[in-house]
């Protein structure tokens, strides 16, 4: 444990010193040895250290000669501002913009920077087919027949155990399968709530869960959020006398991507709690983490059942597998009465095989890799960011998941920007689509999990023209 710790350790504080302009482009790094004997690590220990600050794209090497600090040149970019919505209770329906962005999803001749998932060449679609060959042959009914009510008893599982890297301490029985996390949070809401009710969220928001809270007749209240720490706990403070239910994506939430602090989580559950105010906890980004660390869960601090822990591999596996689930704490009984209403069961075949591939540790190895690529990605774009858009351009700063916000100069239309771009077969996620209110008109969200290619930089380039143009 202590030479891991150590590990994560001097890694985080030489990237920091890169980060912050104590180590400049350019400037040579000690070599191997010198690192290893400087902090009484291991050879092979400090191996590792530069090859995850390479990993990271914060350095590079060159044959016989050693280590170099990389320009990030992207940090350089002003963080996008603070979220202030009018603290008042919304019924508005969602922009319709969402709908023709999702009618796209399937275009080929499209640079889907809308659409919020991981590209199909990151996932490992073959070892996939082999576990669904193999839950075939495992399953008594070879799949044809209903699982359980609560679902998959090996999925369940994996997920139980999953849960202690983040403290979850979670047992099998405490899960229930969806048919992915959008399922989860739909059937949190029925169970919570009432039409007229008032659901307190992150401002900006996923537009689907802005969609759902509207289509159950809940009122929409849309918190103050900070782009690195997440909703304004003040804020919350104020209005709680309005709110019944809260729903947070507390880790690398799109669009923002931020990482809400332990304390922050803690204190947040606490208050809740207190008030009686259920948290229904959407954790679907929380294992696509940049740092070497999976960050706790609001689920973590929980100790009265109050926070439902929603989740899926729909954004790090096989989104069209859609399989999900929650950790209803005291609310279980209702969710398990909400699923047997609505969907009897989940889909035998598919959960077996999720099931396997965590067992069997495929799960985590392909993690490794995918968190890696999207890292260098939201590196790669912010630099084409600096490069290619306007002048006063502000980004997030997003420490995992899949998206990156950009705000641009307040003169920017990203509703005419996204029709401009259309036309050059770029598509992206204008902000209006991520409130009920008025508000982000010149802010969009692009989705980093696109394989980085010329051709790739090539759509951001030119996606910069045209707003520079706008």
């Amino acid at each position: 444990m202590r030479k891991s710790y150590l590990y994560n350790e001097i890694a985080d504080n030489i990237a920091d010193k890169i980060k912050s302009g104590v180590l400049k482009a350019g400037e040579k790094l000690p070599s191997v040895r010198n690192l290893s004997r400087e902090h009484g690590i291991s050879i092979n220990t400090a191996k590792r250290i530069f090859l995850e600050l390479e990993a990271r794209s914060l350095i590079w090497s060159k044959p016989q000669s050693g280590y170099y600090i990389n320009s990030v040149s992207y940090l350089k970019l002003p963080l996008a501002e603070a979220s202030q919505p009018i603290p008042i209770a919304n019924t508005r329906e969602p922009d319709l913009l969402m709908n023709d962005i999702y009618s796209t999803m399937r275009r080929k001749d499209l640079t889907l920077f809308s659409i919020g998932v991981p590209s199909g060449t990151l996932l490992p679609s073959a070892k996939l087919k082999k576990e669904i060959q193999l839950a075939t042959r495992n399953l008594q009914d070879g799949g044809t027949d209903y699982e359980p009510l609560q679902g998959n008893v090996k999925l369940r599982r994996m997920i139980a155990a999953r849960s202690l890297a983040w403290e979850g301490n979670l047992k099998d029985d405490d899960i229930v399968t969806t048919n992915g996390c959008m399922n989860a949070l739909s059937l949190c809401l029925m169970a919570l709530t009432k039409p007229g009710d008032t659901i307190a969220l992150e401002s900006p928001c996923y537009s689907g869960i802005l969609q759902l809270a509207v289509s159950l007749g809940l009122k929409v209240l849309e918190i103050d959020t900070h782009p690195i720490t997440g909703i304004e706990i003040d804020a919350l403070k104020k209005l709680l006398p309005e709110i019944n239910v809260c729903l947070l994506v507390p880790s690398f939430n799109t669009p923002l991507g931020y990482c809400m602090p332990d304390n922050n989580k803690k204190e947040i559950v606490s208050l809740l709690s207190e008030h009686n105010i259920p948290l229904i906890e959407d954790d679907t980004y929380g294992d696509l983490h940049f740092d070497a660390k999976r960050p706790k869960c609001c689920k973590s601090f929980d100790k009265d059942g109050n926070v439902l822990w929603c989740g899926s591999v729909s954004k790090t596996l096989a989104p069209g597998f859609r399989v999900g689930w929650v950790a209803p704490g005291r609310y279980k009984e209702q969710i398990l009465k909400l699923k047997l209403i609505h969907s009897i069961s989940s889909n035998s075949l598919i959960n077996e095989a999720i099931g396997n591939f965590l067992l069997t540790g495929k799960y985590e190895n392909h993690l490794r890799n995918l968190r890696r690529t999207l890292q260098e990605n939201y590196q790669k774009y912010a630099s084409a960011i600096a490069t290619y858009f306007p002048a006063g351009t502000k980004v997030s700063r997003p420490q995992g998941g899949l998206a990156l916000w950009i705000e641009f100069p307040k003169h920017v239309d990203t509703e005419k920007l996204y029709n401009q771009a259309l036309k050059h077969h770029i598509s992206i996620s204008p902000g209006k689509i991520f409130t009920l209110q008025e508000q982000f008109q010149n802010c969009m969200r692009l989705c980093i999990g696109l394989p980085w290619t010329d051709d790739l930089e090539l759509k951001l380039k030119q996606l910069g023209h045209l707003a520079k143009l706008n």
